[in-house]
């Protein structure tokens, strides 16, 4: 979640530099991410408006369930929780911090409409909390358009493992 900064450069860049500085015409802007990357386009929505966002199980959801789960050693250690446990300490003793980093703290706000793909064969952490961020982004009042689509049959990589998916997708970004 610190990478935001980096993120939100780019994305300003490529919104107010891209055209005089690489000499082209753009028309559109979207943003789209897997995973992690999805964490950040889901992020940057509630940020910056584009011309829409593209998120493909998005994560970590609820980063201090995650780091919890690695510290009481039912899962293998992670970089990311490692590094907040340096920064904050652990995520049973300092949860607020792991939260605060949370996709599920990023549910309200969205500027431009956004579609979220998920596979419902992902990992047990990823669907742990997924129907708590559905459910949230449905009730979102302040937020563009969101459209959510799940695929039974797919996998963390349902964007690229499922023709309905990458059928949403496209019709997305023709709308």
């Amino acid at each position: 979640g610190e990478n935001i900064a980096q993120a939100e450069a780019a994305l300003l860049w490529a919104q107010q530099s891209a055209e005089s500085e690489l000499g082209v015409t753009l028309e559109k802007i979207f943003i789209a991410g897997h995973s992690q990357g999805g964490y950040l386009v889901t992020r940057l929505n509630t940020m910056h408006p584009t011309d829409g966002v593209v998120a493909n199980c998005p994560g970590p959801l609820d980063f201090q369930y995650r780091c919890a789960l690695e510290e009481a050693g039912e899962m293998e250690t992670s970089r990311q929780c490692q590094l907040m446990e340096e920064t904050v300490g652990s995520a049973t003793e300092n949860p607020e911090a792991y939260l605060e980093r949370s996709l599920l703290r990023f549910t309200t706000g969205h500027q431009s409409d956004l579609l979220v793909t998920q596979g419902m064969q992902d990992a047990a952490i990823q669907l742990h909390s997924w129907p708590d961020f559905r459910s949230a982004l449905e009730a979102c009042t302040d937020c563009a358009g969101i459209e959510i689509q799940e695929a039974p049959q797919a996998g963390h990589g349902a964007l690229f493992e499922s023709q309905p998916m990458q059928q949403a997708f496209n019709d997305f970004l023709d709308r």
